[in-house]
């Protein structure tokens, strides 16, 4: 029997089909939305920062949130320019906390401070 390779090994010791909830609640406290997030990869990484042709991490983390996000039915749950009204319309402590869920960062550290990890 053949030696599995590292790679094989390794990639077949995580699923990328796993999703994690976030439930969204508006000011009072009221469940809003049920958000879906899939875990990042690399090519995720590399492929949103070319769609948001920069570097500055509070606008390629939205973007990621615009990729990343599904509904409960698997469908995207924004489009690539809601990143745009996002970051206009949404209250920054809102949009933080949605993107250091997305990044998996514990709440108590800035979004600065994770994206600088």
């Amino acid at each position: 029997m053949a030696e599995q390779r590292t790679v094989d090994l390794i990639i077949g010791a995580f699923d990328l089909n796993q999703r994690r909830k976030f439930t969204l609640k508006k000011e009072d406290g009221t469940p809003l939305v049920d958000l879906y997030f899939k875990p990042i990869t690399r090519s995720d990484r590399t492929r949103v920062q070319s769609l948001a042709n920069s570097d500055e991490a509070l606008k390629v983390s939205t973007q990621m949130l615009c990729h990343m996000a599904e509904k409960e039915n698997g469908e995207k749950a924004f489009k690539a320019g809601d990143s745009i009204r996002l970051q206009r319309e949404l209250p920054e402590s809102v949009l933080n906390e949605l993107e250091l869920f997305l990044f998996n960062v514990a709440g108590d550290i800035s979004l600065n401070e994770a994206k600088n990890e």
